[in-house]
């Protein structure tokens, strides 16, 4: 596909009211420049007219701010088998599970939606989510659907119709197969895709998990207000007070007040538990957000002493 088709199905996607941003040409990964693509990702057409006719870019679909909960349905890698408990019903792809899957529910296969053929022979299926749930990605039998099965939601983008990417583990374009709008995911669907929501975890119950260490009263106190305020930070905020409460607690640290084991299990637990209540960093960017935080606190002038 040329500059100007793909110029086309990039403003085709943002007609329908898609937010989109461009891949690398005949690739997959956002283009250098694009990293917080989901911040980048737009229907402006003026902004996608004068960006896309520099080079041949790929078309991301950001499924968040679209709206979209994207199934896709995969072809195995060569020699890639099914996991045991499928292996009976000799499934040949993702949509052959899908099928399964659904037939177990006692639910139709959901394709009077629009449908996408990806570059391997798969299959996108898309849908709009219930209003107010907010899904997030899901990969393969654990965690998601099934084996060759993922979900792109919140978080996750897919690549568009239009687009034609050249990989070593297959070559091809992305094109509409069944052109109507995303239909609304099945109810069924869309609790198989929601988790089950954890047990919120008080200050206590955080440090009732840490290492094994005897903290005086003034260190026990400062990491639970600090780890009380990363539990219940709002979205939006929580990395800002994750790095605030590092940055206080490596004072602590560098003066002996508190181990720093202690203080990285602590707010790591805090931060994944308030993660868990809307839209969760992975766990390597809270970690490196902690690490940042303590390092600039640990290196920081000490803040004075409390009467213990």
């Amino acid at each position: 596909m040329g500059w100007p088709d793909l110029t086309r199905a990039a403003l085709q996607a943002a007609v329908r009211g898609w937010y989109v941003f461009p891949l690398t040409p005949r690739g997959k990964k956002p283009l250098r420049g694009f990293t917080d693509w989901e911040q980048h990702a737009t229907t402006d057409a003026d902004r996608i007219a004068a960006f896309w006719p520099h080079q041949p870019y790929n078309i991301g679909i950001a499924c968040g701010p679209s709206r979209l909960v994207v199934i896709d349905l995969d072809q195995p890698k060569p020699g890639e088998r099914p996991p045991a408990g499928l292996a009976q019903h000799h499934p040949q792809n993702g949509e052959h599970v899908f099928r399964l899957l659904c037939a177990e529910h006692g639910q139709p296969y959901p394709d009077d939606t629009l449908t996408v053929r990806t570059r391997r022979g798969g299959t996108h299926l898309y849908f709009t989510p219930p209003e107010g749930l907010r899904l997030r990605n899901s990969a393969g039998h654990k965690g998601g659907l099934g084996w060759l099965i993922d979900t792109r939601a919140c978080g996750g983008y897919v690549v568009g119709p239009g687009s034609h990417v050249a990989q070593p583990d297959g070559t091809g374009p992305y094109e509409i197969t069944r052109d109507l709008p995303a239909a609304p995911l099945p109810a069924w669907l869309a609790e198989a895709l929601t988790p089950a929501a954890p047990p919120s975890l008080s200050a206590a119950d955080l440090l009732a998990c840490l290492p094994s260490h005897r903290l005086n009263r003034y260190g026990e106190a400062a990491l639970r207000g600090e780890i009380e305020r990363v539990a219940t930070a709002q979205r939006g905020t929580r990395n800002h007070t994750l790095n605030t409460a590092a940055f206080n607690l490596g004072q602590l640290v560098t003066r002996g007040v508190l181990p720093a084991e202690v203080v990285i299990t602590a707010l790591q637990s805090a931060a994944e538990n308030a993660n868990a209540e809307g839209d969760p960093n992975p766990p390597r960017e809270i970690a490196a957000v902690i690490a940042s935080g303590l390092s600039a606190g640990m290196k920081a002038q000490p803040r004075r002493s409390r009467a213990a």
